[in-house]
């Protein structure tokens, strides 16, 4: 149980920083790659996630489980899928009715990325709480957690920028991003869910 979502967690901060990098990719045929290009990228993918950090609490205090957590990765990857087939569509859009590149490649990126920011950043909290057996150990539970995802956006970040854009499409790398994601929702979903909640609710209680 705890590798399997360590190992979500690993993936999910992997993938998100392999979206963000793409982004970049994808709007510079139409807005540049300025500074204000990756800053409409960043502030888009910042406020989603902090928007899928409060949405992911909040869906954990209701009978936290396994299968939950694999519906959150697989709404997660069937939100990537449009955006592979559609960014480039979306991108002459937006270039057709702004005039400022800056409005428009932070128009093109709130479209493009919002949504799937939302959905993997509810995974970060989301994973705490499985994760978490008593109150005593939740502060230990969550940095570690943080760390592990850290770690793996780390890695994202490495293998997109120095690897995975050189041997890949932007769109297989997409395509894999969301089979991948799939395939962790599969795994989580059919995982025999733990009595998590119960446990921490009775060492509260002692308490």
């Amino acid at each position: 149980m705890q590798i399997l979502i360590l190992t979500c967690a690993f993936l999910c901060g992997f993938l998100i920083m392999t979206i963000e990098l793409l982004g970049g990719k994808i709007l510079s045929p139409y807005f540049g790659g300025s500074v204000y290009v990756w800053g409409s990228i960043i502030t888009v993918f910042m406020l989603a996630l902090s928007v899928g950090y409060l949405f992911g609490g909040k869906l954990s205090l209701n009978n936290p489980n396994t299968r939950k957590y694999g519906i959150i990765f697989m709404l997660a990857a069937l939100s990537v899928v449009p955006l592979t087939l559609g960014h480039e569509a979306v991108s002459e859009w937006v270039f057709d009715v702004t005039d400022d590149p800056r409005y428009g490649s932070l128009l093109a990126s709130t479209v493009l990325f919002l949504i799937p920011s939302i959905i993997l950043g509810m995974v970060a909290p989301y994973s705490v709480r499985l994760l978490v057996r008593t109150a005593h150990s939740s502060g230990q539970t969550a940095g570690f957690l943080y760390f592990v995802s850290t770690l793996g956006s780390a890695g994202g970040t490495l293998a997109t920028s120095f690897y995975l854009v050189l041997w890949f499409k932007i769109d297989h790398i997409l395509y894999g991003s969301a089979l991948i994601l799939f395939t962790l929702g599969l795994i989580a979903f059919f995982f025999p869910q733990p009595p998590l909640s119960a446990t921490v609710n009775s060492n509260e209680n002692i308490e």
